[in-house]
């Protein structure tokens, strides 16, 4: 026999009528016997929350909601840890070990290229870790949409037509950000670095991930975006060097030659700020050229990046000096002026109204300009034309 009180229904609910009858010992009336629909509705109702929702969906829905975005918050921390120690990589060198070998090679300063190699790391990490955080999170935000009962199926055509239409309008916008990030990633360049984009010579400036910023010679800033580089030829990077043709007169010995370059040399690293720019003892590589005139001698200096303009100016100026001191000229190129005969009808008219005393001789002339030889290119009575070099 059940004991009641153990039965902890409320009164007068089928459950109760049903429970009575029972422990009556009575068969139940057909009409009043509770169904297995009507029990299941029954503690149904009871099992209802105070805001009118069962149990089963508050374990449904929205555990499965928790359990993506848990899910979603633990990918996007893995995700980063990753992209974080890839760009730790870049930021000490592992993608970039035979620049760093250079560097050490030639001398360049470390604490400089070590802050541009962070500078790029931090750069494609922040880059990664953003899309990473779009993707995961989109995916997510539909997962969660899709548990709420929303059908997605027009929202994704439409976003897959509105795709390709961007697509198309916004290649070359795509374009540039993807070359962007590969001049960051594989450091084509950086700020301060001196380069050759095609039409735009000079320092860079700014570098983004859509365009580049370059300052010229002259001052004019160049904004040149990042798809539209199709070479880059950076003057900065590594070392430079400073190539130094140097004309000097066809008889000139060889032998004097070097020893001018030599002394030149010499003048130079005397000074503190130009011996440091130089990385290698400068070489003499010979004849680059002859011509009926001179003979043009190559020099080269090696230098640290960016300073080889510096080394050639002060080559040159002390070049002169030990140039002049020995004697030694330039050669100058050879140069023809021709002068066309006068008009002969304004020719005579002249020659008619010139009075004798108008006209001096040759003679005298050269001793009122001082000079005893006439005026280069300047035509003899013959007819002939003076020609020099």
């Amino acid at each position: 026999m059940l004991n009641p009180s153990i039965l902890h229904v409320p009164a007068g609910s089928i459950a109760a009528r049903g429970a009575e009858t029972l422990l009556a010992g009575a068969p139940a009336p057909a009409s009043s016997s509770p169904t297995t629909a009507e029990v299941v509705r029954e503690v149904t109702e009871q099992a209802k929350t105070p805001f009118g929702l069962t149990w089963a969906d508050l374990l449904g829905t929205p555990l499965r909601i928790l359990l993506i975005l848990i899910v979603a918050v633990i990918l996007n921390f893995v995700a980063r840890k990753l992209i974080h120690k890839f760009a730790t990589d870049i930021a000490r060198g592992t993608s970039s070990s035979m620049a760093r070998l250079a560097a050490v090679e030639h001398g360049s300063a470390e604490a400089i290229i070590f802050e541009r190699r962070k500078q790029r790391g931090n750069t494609v990490g922040s880059m990664l870790g953003s899309v990473a955080s779009i993707v995961i999170f989109a995916i997510a935000i539909l997962m969660i949409l899709t548990e709420l009962g929303f059908n997605l199926a027009p929202v994704l055509a439409s976003a897959g037509i509105a795709g390709i239409a961007i697509g198309f309008g916004a290649q070359e916008l795509v374009r540039d950000y993807l070359s962007g990030f590969f001049i960051v990633v594989e450091d084509q360049y950086g700020i301060g670095d001196v380069v050759d984009l095609g039409e735009a010579i000079g320092v860079v400036e700014e570098v983004g991930l859509r365009a580049t910023k370059v300052r010229s010679v002259d001052g004019t800033l160049w904004h040149v975006r990042n798809g539209e580089i199709l070479r880059v030829g950076n003057q900065s990077q590594g070392w430079g060097r400073a190539v130094l043709d140097v004309p000097v007169p066809y008889t000139a010995d060889q032998s004097t030659i070097d020893d001018v370059i030599a002394d030149t040399i010499a003048a130079m690293r005397e000074d503190p700020k130009i011996d440091a720019a130089i990385l290698e003892e400068p070489e003499i590589w010979g004849v680059e050229a002859i011509s009926g005139e001179s003979l043009t001698i190559r020099t080269v200096i090696k230098t640290q990046p960016g300073e080889q303009w510096t080394v050639a100016r002060a080559f040159r100026a002390r070049l002169k000096r030990q140039l002049d001191a020995r004697g030694i000229s330039i050669p100058l190129q050879q140069q023809t002026l021709v002068r066309t005969f006068p008009d002969p009808v304004s020719a005579s008219r002249t020659s008619e109204t010139d009075s004798p005393e108008d006209t001096a001789p040759s003679g005298e002339d050269d001793a009122r300009t001082g000079t005893g030889v006439p005026a280069s290119g300047a035509t003899a009575a013959d007819g002939t034309t003076d020609r020099r070099s």
